[in-house]
């Protein structure tokens, strides 16, 4: 059965003490860095979660009572539905429950003190594009600092992890589907900004605390900095490397450890990330063949973060692959190559589908996901722009496959290239 549709007459405003067991959290207020809960709509199960949520660091709560406990009713000790299972791929399923829930939309006439309506979509993936290029100078700044051997400064990159967060707080896709977006001489710099918001985005699906989420989007920021020691030809070439020059390049782990060690006051954390975000489960990795669990947690996230970003990324020699095109890719390699359970919380971080995938309908449509359907992976919204079965563009319109569109299914993926489409991705900025 669907979820009862969010009306403006359905969210209360609460203090945290108010807070109780299955109430449906649609929105906090305070920043993210100072309370102990990271998903932006979610039901209070149990009382870890309470805790979270009384945390100083909240200021407010806006509960849904369409889809939990009013504020005078008794908790609901029954337990909830479980979240149907899905298959992503070669026998691979995954856990629909806890995908991460973006804040309800809300009517723009209640009164100031409500909650912000959901931005329309081309306008928050403005915002995460300009939170986005802005991390450029930063980075360049990062990278300059420990090349020199001078102590890196980390508190800009604390607020680029802010205004991160913030965007993924109010659409979880859209910065994710705008960090694909590098050009040549650039992308260092901002595949290691796009490394770092989708740390941020599984730490928060994973359910750690603030400082371990503030600590892996840091060091998804940092994991590249030995690059800063490669030469620039190699590291820029527009052909494929020899295997020469992937020897050189492979030596970046060491070179950005030893970096930001000289550098010093530098998390740990950050600094293991940079040595081992290449280590693969089965041994086969660089730079120290570190198999299983030799690899730590956090590392094991940071190459998964790390594959995802560089696949789908356009290089001069390559172009990316579809986003979905990647993941299922990746849940071949899973787990020889890559954490499996982990694998499996990226894929709920990002939607099965992720913004940017091109796929074919059913109907024959064939089209670009704009957005995500919380709880509903498979299906996402989609912007038709071609007829298989006219061999023809159609005028592009949005088809939500969890709303009216249900009809609708996704039957696979497509290749824009095929069909006369270089760049579906500027779909994207269409309301």
């Amino acid at each position: 059965m669907d979820s009862p549709r969010t009306r403006p007459d359905m969210l209360k405003k609460i203090r945290p003490d108010q807070v109780r067991q299955g109430m449906y959290v649609a929105k906090i207020e305070g920043p993210w860095l100072q309370h102990g809960f990271w998903r932006g709509a979610f039901l209070a199960r149990d009382e870890e979660q309470l805790r979270a949520l009384r945390d100083p660091g909240v200021q407010a709560l806006w509960i849904d009572t369409a889809r939990g406990e009013d504020l005078e009713a008794e908790p609901d000790a029954a337990a909830a539905p479980q979240a149907p299972r899905v298959q992503l791929i070669d026998d691979i399923s995954i856990d629909t429950a806890q995908a991460p829930q973006p804040i309800a939309a809300m009517d723009a006439t209640r009164s100031a003190a409500a909650p912000s309506p959901r931005r329309p979509l081309r306008e928050e993936l403005s915002r995460a594009r300009r939170v986005f290029l802005r991390s450029k100078p930063m980075l360049e700044s990062m990278f300059a600092q420990a090349r020199l051997g001078r102590s890196v400064d980390t508190a800009r990159a604390q607020e680029f992890l802010e205004e991160i967060a913030e965007s993924l707080q109010d659409n979880p896709w859209a910065l994710l589907s705008v960090v694909r977006i590098k050009r040549a001489d650039d992308y260092t710099y901002l595949h290691s900004v796009a490394v770092g918001a989708l740390m941020v985005a599984l730490a928060r699906q994973l359910g750690l605390d603030r400082e371990q989420t503030r600590v892996a989007g840091l060091a998804g920021m940092l994991h590249d900095i030995g690059k800063a020691a490669i030469p620039h030809d190699i590291l820029n070439k527009p052909q494929a490397l020899s295997e020469a020059e992937f020897e050189i390049i492979k030596t970046h782990p060491r070179r950005g450890h030893e970096l930001l060690q000289r550098a010093g006051d530098v998390h740990a954390t950050a600094v293991d990330v940079c040595l081992h975000h290449h280590e693969r489960i089965d041994g086969t990795g660089y730079p120290d063949g570190l198999a299983g669990e030799q690899i730590s947690r956090i590392c094991r996230m940071a190459s998964i973060c790390d594959i995802y970003d560089a696949t789908t990324s356009n290089r001069p020699y390559k172009a990316g692959w579809d986003p979905a095109e990647s993941l299922q890719r990746m849940a071949r390699w899973a787990p020889a190559h890559i954490d499996q359970e982990i694998f499996h919380h990226f894929v709920k971080a990002i939607g099965i589908y992720p913004v940017g995938s091109f796929v074919r309908l059913d109907s024959g449509l064939l089209g670009i996901v704009v957005d995500q359907n919380p709880g509903e992976l498979l299906r996402p919204k989609v912007r038709a722009v071609y007829c298989t079965r006219k061999q023809d563009f159609v005028p592009p319109r949005l088809l939500d496959l969890g709303g009216h569109a249900r009809d609708e299914r996704i039957a696979g993926l497509e290749r824009a290239a095929r069909w006369g489409i270089a760049d579906p991705s500027l779909y994207l900025r269409e309301e």
